[in-house]
């Protein structure tokens, strides 16, 4: 399904996301290093790699959520890793295992009031908080409408509509969704992690395409993948340094995970 033009696009403008030799090191070692690339605003990034290659520590130092160790990055005119709540401002998480899970016993409607409601209350500016109640909740109102529809989620297509819980999602219905609460900040930068995990080919193809629609709308995507698909900017983790065994590797990313959800917490 493609959206090009999305208002989320048009109003904030994606960010150049730039690095430059960044390592990141955990409490077992590197998770990556090394990475070096640049995307315009706009593009579709590929971060690809196996699992355990730091691929999400990656994704999660890019917007914000975890700390560079060593070399630099860019998002937009905010450097890292000075300026790690100003990426965060401008950026959000979606598909993160951890970090952004969505609750199984929750509807789709319930998972949506609540995101327009966390911003109505934290997302405003203090100009915006001033506004009459009603304006604020008609614009929550349009920033959700316009998320859902630059994440092709029809809630009305849905098995019971917004009544649907999310358990009852499809893989590629739940990634979505998990995109459109995410693109209700209308961040300049959106990191998806787990693109391509357990999905078919088709509902792969889908998944790239939703993300390549809202890159071209003007919001800079990076995704985390296996496999990285034609026409993206591709940043392979590959040849990361690690010393760990495969199992040690993943261990070391799970708790480097776990870091980075309790750094987010605190932010």
């Amino acid at each position: 399904m493609h959206h090009q033009g999305s208002p989320v696009g048009e109003q904030t403008g994606g960010a150049r996301v730039a690095a430059e030799s960044l390592g990141i090191k955990g409490p077992r070692g590197w998770a990556t290093r090394g990475m070096s690339f640049d995307a315009e605003p706009g593009s579709l990034v590929a971060v690809e790699g196996p699992s355990g290659s730091g691929r999400t520590c990656l994704l999660l130092a890019l917007t914000g959520r975890m700390k560079i160790t060593e070399g630099s990055a860019a998002i937009g005119d905010v450097g890292l890793p000075k300026q790690m709540s100003a990426v965060r401002r401008v950026s959000a998480l979606a598909h993160v295992p951890g970090v952004t899970d969505l609750d199984p016993a929750l509807t789709v409607g319930e998972h949506v009031r609540e995101r327009a409601l966390l911003h109505r209350r934290f997302g405003d500016s203090l100009r915006g908080l001033l506004r009459p109640r009603g304006e604020r909740a008609a614009e929550a109102r349009l920033r959700v409408d316009t998320a859902l529809t630059a994440a092709g989620l029809d809630l009305e297509t849905l098995p019971k509509g917004p009544r649907t819980a999310v358990r009852d999602l499809e893989r590629l219905e739940a990634l979505r969704l998990s995109v459109a609460l995410a693109l209700v900040a209308r961040p300049r930068l959106l990191g998806v992690d787990d693109t391509d995990l357990k999905l078919s080919d088709g509902e792969r193809d889908e998944a790239w395409a939703l993300l390549r629609s809202i890159a071209e709308a003007g919001t800079t995507v990076v995704a985390v993948c296996s496999e990285a698909p034609e026409g993206a900017v591709k940043v392979s983790t590959r040849q990361s340094t690690r010393q760990e065994t495969p199992q040690g590797t993943h261990q070391s990313e799970d708790k480097e995970k776990a870091d980075a959800l309790a750094e987010t917490g605190r932010a």
